[in-house]
């Protein structure tokens, strides 16, 4: 069963109640590495009122939404990591969605990103709809990637404390950091575009029931992964014991997962848990914030007792090798060249050992 917290302690002074708050999330990322979160602030806006503003993006005529294409899916754009991917048909996985970086909140030069042209494209600009086009979407975007922010340190802080160490240990390797807020459609699917996968990667059978996927499983990337669901089920995270665990979608609350990154960083003892997606019978929508470092940021064994030892790399070197490895991203692995000391083959390799040990 999926743990469920109240982190409200999080957001207080330290004290005994915070501690416990503490304990009931590190025993949640060490066994499991999932949880669904509750009682944050009156001022974080999570709600129905918020997913409907920012799911609004959805209902953009087809031609305002190509306007918002990645360079994959339209060669005259600019933007290589950033923007819009559209539905992909001849894989199991079957979504449109958008990836916005911290522009989206702060501006490209508050946010430090990179404007010229070569610039790094994890640090690139996002393709935004005008004001005119979706008015008042800018601003709901901004504040629920604010937000977001907020949550992913209070709940990687409260790990850090698990952990034994300052509460701040993370905190430089997150100034400039480049946060992903995505929003994901997963459309019914025709039986023409079923008929032609095969069946093995389409199909399972969960509680006596044939369902189709509509996200294969998988682990996240990075470090902390916030998810508001829109109350159709769907969503699973692999148990120790390999069976699949359903993540009830619920309003106020958010789902928490951890990355192949802070497991690597923790020597295994947070959990990155495999997830899929079932296709629930009608459409289904996610906000998932993906709560990330700066590109530059160096992963090195952590100070803690037993700590793996591995040679440090790039943040962005490492997402870079294990993001273009998604559908969506696929063709795109030569456009950025690593920054550190591993080569493109080192970072596949070790962005293959990590999902298979971790």
């Amino acid at each position: 069963m999926i743990p469920l917290i109240d982190i409200a302690p999080l957001f207080g002074a330290p004290g005994p109640v915070r501690e416990a708050v503490d304990r009931q999330i590190f025993e949640a990322a060490t066994r499991i590495g999932f949880m669904a979160v509750t009682g944050l602030p009156a001022d974080i806006p999570l709600g129905p009122d918020m997913r409907r503003e920012l799911l609004r993006l959805f209902a953009l005529p087809e031609a305002e939404r190509r306007k918002l294409w990645r360079q994959k899916f339209d060669s005259n754009r600019p933007n290589v990591y950033h923007g819009w991917f559209p539905l992909q048909d001849g894989f199991p996985t079957f979504k449109e969605g958008i990836d916005m970086g911290p522009d989206v909140a702060y501006g490209p030069q508050a946010a430090g990103l990179a404007v010229a042209e070569g610039g790094d494209p994890l640090r690139e600009p996002t393709p935004l709809p005008d004001e005119a086009v979706l008015p008042g979407w800018r601003q709901a975007a901004a504040a629920y990637y604010r937000a977001m922010e907020r949550t992913g340190q209070a709940l990687l802080r409260s790990l850090t404390r698990g952990l034994g160490l300052d509460e701040r240990y993370f905190d430089a390797a997150f100034t400039k950091g480049i946060s992903t807020l995505r929003l994901l459609h997963y459309p019914l699917r025709s039986e023409a575009s079923m008929a032609a996968l095969p069946p093995d990667e389409l199909w399972v059978e969960h509680q006596g029931r044939r369902r189709y996927l509509v996200g294969k499983p998988h682990a996240d990337s990075g470090f902390v992964t916030l998810l508001a669901q829109d109350g159709v089920d769907g969503l699973q995270a692999r148990a120790g014991d390999g069976n699949w665990l359903d993540v009830p979608p619920s309003d106020g609350t958010l789902a928490v997962n951890f990355g192949l990154v802070l497991s690597r960083w923790t020597g295994g003892r947070v959990k990155a848990t495999e997830h899929r997606v079932l296709g629930p019978g009608q459409p289904r929508y996610s906000i998932p914030f993906f709560y990330e470092p700066a590109v530059d940021a160096e992963i090195k064994p952590l100070p803690i007792p037993d700590a793996d030892d591995f040679q440090p790399f790039l943040y962005g070197d490492h997402l870079w090798a294990s993001t273009t490895r998604f559908v969506e991203f696929r063709g795109m692995e030569n456009l950025r060249p690593p920054r550190g000391q591993l080569s493109t083959e080192d970072l596949k390799r070790q962005a293959l050992a990590m999902t298979t040990v971790y």
